[in-house]
């Protein structure tokens, strides 16, 4: 093993979730097991302190998702801020690494006058703005993928990278965040120290609320960090984002995954029919770690087409489009990107009509009372 970005062979592994599929593997629902597997372990680099998967898997293509309102609403805050400080703006050009689950903020750009250019950067030279929208996430070699988003910046330019950072991952105990064809698990300090060797400086990063705490970093040559990046560079610092020991309780917190197979078992023994919400890649280490089949999990809900009527990785839980999983009439939903949960009230009332609840890991799972019940109590 070398790191994935100071190339560096001293390092260690800090969290292994064991033999796992890919997440993007998505077989027709009914088609038999087992799936392919492959071990799943994060290597922390004791040189720069990038954490990082340890080894390569062969790549699927998952099926592109639906932008959820909780993401457009942060691309929306997220381009305001940048237009705020001036980096969006009327004749400024941009390249756009986007994400492969989807994500874009490419019109939100051109809609404010920006001219986009392609990203092999060929078309129209270097751009005043590089976005990338967790496309390095996908990159097996991070050094390579980090000097090429630099090279594309014309000179003064700034690059953006949005990220779900280590410190996140560590506070809230996110370990199912580690998964196959996600390569590096980058925290501020770490990241700071890969920008300078490219000749960069961390300027500014905020803090938004999606998945725990996602943030939008930019960078630009000779740049310093403000005062509130200092600090959350510290907070970071603190948690022990590179420190192995630290990092350890990720283990720990990977280990209780045990606990929510226990409470879907107590489900099943009261009578109560589960399903799930959301079939992204966060919830696949989640549901193979935890054993859980079509028995205890009755299927999972998911709005994008190109997952419906087609299975979980890893187990027989088949994916469906929401109004079939209303249909089901599920006593408990389990939802597994719980940023979602005003946005699926709203969008499947007929769940909680029918006397279902919805159920958020907090970590254990937690059953949400019916909004009703909250305003009249």
């Amino acid at each position: 093993m070398r790191c994935r970005s100071c190339r560096d062979a001293r390092g260690e592994i800090v969290l292994d979730l064991g033999e796992q599929p890919p997440w993007g593997h998505m077989p027709a629902a009914g088609t038999p097991l087992p799936d392919p597997v492959s071990p799943l372990r994060m290597w922390l680099c004791a040189a720069c302190g990038l954490a990082q998967l340890e080894t390569d898997a062969d790549a699927f293509a998952e099926p592109l998702g639906v932008e959820s309102r909780e993401v457009a609403e942060q691309g929306d805050r997220a381009v305001e801020h940048l237009a705020g400080e001036g980096l969006v703006r009327p004749g400024r050009t941009v390249v756009e690494f986007d994400s492969p689950h989807g994500e874009t903020w490419l019109s939100r750009l051109t809609g404010r006058g920006m001219e986009a250019l392609r990203p092999d950067g060929r078309a129209a030279g270097r751009a005043d703005l590089v976005v990338d929208l967790y496309g390095l996430l996908h990159e097996p070699d991070q050094d390579s993928a980090l000097r090429r988003r630099v090279e594309l910046l014309a000179p003064g330019g700034t690059l953006v990278l949005q990220l779900l950072t280590l410190g996140t991952v560590l506070r809230d105990g996110q370990w199912y965040d580690l998964r196959h064809g996600h390569y590096a698990y980058w925290s501020l300090p770490a990241l700071d120290a890969a920008l300078r060797r490219h000749g960069l400086g961390l300027h500014r990063a905020r803090r938004y609320p999606m998945a725990g705490g996602t943030l939008v970093v930019t960078a630009r040559a000779g740049a310093a960090p403000d005062d509130d990046t200092r600090r959350l560079v510290d907070e970071e610092n603190e948690l022990g984002v590179t420190d192995p020991v630290r990092l350890g309780r990720l283990q720990h917190s990977a280990d209780g995954a045990r606990d929510l197979r226990d409470w879907l078992e107590d489900e099943r023994a009261a009578g109560r029919t589960v399903a799930g919400y959301g079939a992204a890649s966060r919830a696949v280490p989640l549901v193979c770690r935890a054993g859980l089949r079509a028995d205890l999990l009755a299927a999972v809900g998911d709005a994008s087409p190109g997952k419906q009527g087609l299975r979980m990785p890893g187990t027989d839980v088949p994916i469906v489009a929401p109004a079939d999983l209303a249909a089901l009439r599920p006593d408990r939903v389990v939802l597994f990107l719980p940023g979602l949960a005003a946005e699926m009230r709203a969008a499947l009332p007929e769940i909680e009509h029918a006397g279902g609840r919805w159920v958020v890991l907090d970590p254990a799972p937690r059953v949400l009372e019916p909004e009703s019940s909250l305003a009249t109590g």
